[in-house]
């Protein structure tokens, strides 16, 4: 056999698996050229506009849309399951102030896992019991952390209301404002799910070796940290800050960043090459809370801007990230705590995407094509 004939021939590549198909999900579609999301069959804009978060929720985890009674049922078991083990609760008065609220709550996920009776049961009954206790405890770590850094104590979670509601009320210890739970509640339906992005992928590899969804789990958080994941929001409102600050032209600064080969935070996306369709219904939350907040009014009009030079220089469009920034920043919420609510809110998706996996599951196991050296020779260690 002649040399030509020993090579191998190389697989095609897909850096970043970019276009790779690796799984069937009944839960999200997205369709990138048009700006088209659907939850299991349902346009994002009608769930905006109709739905509720734990409505969604029960959407993704049983395929359909509840009954009144169901829907109940379901916001009853998510308000009586929102308390933190004692533990979890000690370790997070003894986490580091200035710690960073995604590690925090990665770590405190992880512990959870100590205290969760299901947490070896993966039959679908006790997954979506797990799903249910994540939900509904994601928030409490959030806001018992940010207010212990403070000084406070954390405000005891209620046993009724929205997850939207429960939420403010915990970080603020006061009742929110209805219009302001509304939007709020939206945004967790706009952050719930979206295929099978680096988080998802990531909980759905760790799930596919069997190991339990507390660890799942605790993985996606640790891939959603990341700024060109869900840390992007962080960044968008550092701009609008910084560009309100210093009254600079945002023309000539964009213009300097991207001469640069600078990213501008909240623009462009894998799978889109439209506007996200998420992006247009967190603009209208924008607008709506400048009707009752002037300073709204100003991070709209700046936002607006940016659209436009974004898309008349790069031809790029804003992301989910982009108009998420001055509603959490509007709403009060500290901007170290924006990716972690994107947490809270995917958490659904995320269990939605476990409990999938591991009712038909395969090894995830991709390959890599190497292309280092080969039949190097050994050499002692007394001839190196």
């Amino acid at each position: 056999m002649s040399a030509e004939q020993n090579v191998q021939p190389r697989p095609e590549l897909k850096f970043g698996l970019e276009g790779v198909i690796a799984l069937e999900s009944h839960l999200c579609m997205i369709d990138g050229e048009q700006g088209i999301l659907l939850y299991r069959g349902y346009d994002i804009d009608t769930l905006a506009k109709h739905s509720t978060f734990e409505e969604t929720a029960y959407l993704l985890w049983h395929g359909r849309l509840p009954k009144r009674q169901e829907l109940e049922e379901l916001t009853s078991q998510l308000q009586a399951h929102r308390a933190l083990p004692e533990p979890v609760l000690n370790f997070l008065r003894q986490a580091n102030p200035g710690a960073e609220p995604m590690d925090v709550l990665r770590t405190a996920v992880s512990m959870l896992a100590f205290y969760d009776p299901d947490v070896r049961d993966f039959s679908p009954e006790a997954n979506l019991r797990k799903a249910i206790r994540l939900t509904a405890q994601a928030p409490t770590i959030i806001t018992a952390f940010h207010r212990l850094r403070q000084g406070l104590e954390p405000v005891a979670p209620l046993q009724s209301g929205s997850t939207a509601h429960n939420f403010l009320y915990m970080l603020n210890g006061t009742e929110p404002d209805p219009e302001e739970e509304h939007i709020f509640d939206v945004c967790l339906i706009l952050h719930a799910e979206h295929g099978l992005n680096a988080s998802t992928f990531t909980a759905r590899v760790i799930a596919s070796t069997q190991a339990d969804m507390h660890a799942a789990i605790t993985g996606a958080i640790g891939a959603l940290k990341g700024p060109l994941h869900g840390g992007a929001n962080t960044g968008v409102m550092d701009m609008l800050l910084e560009l309100d600050r210093s009254g600079v032209d945002p023309e000539l600064w964009i213009k300097d960043k991207l001469a640069r080969k600078e990213r501008i935070m909240g623009f462009g996306h894998r799978v889109y090459r439209t506007i996200d369709p998420r992006a247009i219904e967190l603009r209208e939350l924008v607008a709506r809370l400048a009707e009752r907040k002037p300073e709204a009014s100003k991070w709209l009009e700046l936002a607006q801007r940016i659209q436009q030079i974004m898309k008349r220089e790069k031809n790029l469009d804003p992301n989910v990230d982009f108009y998420s920034a001055p509603v959490y920043y509007t709403l009060g919420i500290p901007m170290d705590l924006f990716t972690t609510i994107f947490a809270m809110a995917r958490m659904v998706g995320w269990t939605a995407h476990l409990m999938e996996q591991y009712a038909n599951n395969r090894l995830i196991r991709p390959r890599a094509a190497y292309v280092g050296p080969m039949n190097v020779e050994y050499t002692p260690i007394e001839q190196r």
